[in-house]
């Protein structure tokens, strides 16, 4: 079909001609097939191409700028949704090995997400109200276990010159000092 023929076919097509949109589709269909065959896509895959650019130049017949250039436009529009189809493909890789079939997503599903946040929510409560407790604690046991807790952990020489205590007292004044928080947590419903 030459440039004049498609021309005069869009602005009567364009107009309501119905025999004009038949004869542009005879005309220009294999142009259009030409375009989606050279992807090499499957049947269903070509079909779709070919309907989809077809509904574009529908959608646009009244707005195209050089009607005479109907077959360039259809072609580009083929070529355009041919890509879109292979770029979409890609993303989805079909398979029947059992192996990738039956694999658990890195992801996990929904249902775990919500139950690792739900944990995650009652972890950070849970040392929302640790860090509470240890601040009602007096002030010469929060330095002690403060200082115990550095990484790596000072020896208790360290310790004694650092606040004053005696080497033999660190660990019983420790322990005294975690069986307050115990009793502060517990008393709290933390533990």
């Amino acid at each position: 079909m030459d440039r004049t023929d498609a021309g005069a076919l869009v602005q009567a097509a364009a107009d309501g001609d119905a025999g004009a949109w038949k004869a542009l589709v005879e005309g220009l269909s294999p142009l259009v097939w030409s375009v989606v065959r050279a992807h090499r896509l499957s049947d269903a895959d070509a079909h779709e191409v070919y309907q989809t650019a077809w509904f574009r130049f529908a959608q646009h017949l009244g707005r195209i700028r050089e009607p005479g250039k109907a077959g360039a436009w259809l072609a580009s529009t083929a070529r355009h949704e041919c890509l879109k189809v292979i770029r979409n493909s890609q993303r989805l890789t079909l398979t029947d090995d059992p192996r990738v079939l039956d694999r658990v997503s890195e992801d996990g599903t929904p249902e775990q997400s919500l139950l690792d946040s739900e944990e995650a929510a009652a972890q950070s409560e849970r040392v929302r109200r640790l860090w509470q407790e240890f601040e009602e604690l007096g002030e010469r046991c929060r330095q002690l276990l403060r200082v115990l807790m550095a990484t790596p952990p000072p020896s208790y020489q360290d310790v004694s010159a650092a606040l004053g205590i005696a080497v033999g007292s660190i660990g019983p004044l420790r322990q005294r000092c975690l069986r307050r928080l115990r009793a502060r947590l517990e008393a709290r419903g933390a533990m």
